[in-house]
């Protein structure tokens, strides 16, 4: 079996092991709220206190670049048109199933975030998420194309 035979199947495992969870593994919709941008230029100049003095919430989508797992928690950088934004996600705000689908998500993934703006203690400006994230469908084909594929259009095309 070649390495990309070897990848898809690792996937496949791990979307029948989100819907096992209860989680379909591509919903049809996600209703975003703001954009990675919008949220960087109204709330960057605010303070951990501002932001918590408002619970700003948000709905946002994008796709994971980094994740860190920390034993009940985590974070991840989410990247919409080249601008990235980090979220929190914690084992008591998502549940156990929430938190077990934060687990089988990969870099790559196309995300849906809900949540509410905060600083970190580092004083980055995250998401606290409160649902567990929602995966975005990206056909696997063209994530395997996606190095070789000039056209953005043709990238992100899901008949191919």
């Amino acid at each position: 079996m070649s390495l990309d035979e070897d990848i898809y199947e690792i996937r496949r495992e791990k979307l029948k092991k989100i819907e096992a969870l209860g989680q379909p593994a591509y919903p049809h919709k996600f209703n975003f709220s703001h954009t990675v941008s919008q949220i960087l230029a109204a709330y960057s100049g605010e303070t951990g206190e501002e932001l918590e003095a408002t619970r700003v919430n948000v709905r946002v989508a994008g796709r994971i670049m980094a994740i860190r797992l920390m034993g009940k928690a985590g974070f991840a950088h989410l990247q919409q048109d080249g601008q990235r934004l980090q979220f929190y996600v914690k084992k008591d705000a998502v549940g156990d199933a929430g938190f077990e689908l934060w687990k089988l998500l990969d870099l790559g993934d196309h995300v849906g975030v809900r949540g509410y703006l905060f600083r970190t203690r580092t004083g980055e400006l995250s998401i606290h998420a409160e649902k567990s994230p929602s995966l975005r469908k990206i056909c696997y084909r063209c994530r395997r194309k996606w190095h070789g594929l000039t056209d953005v259009e043709l990238r992100y095309a899901s008949d191919m």
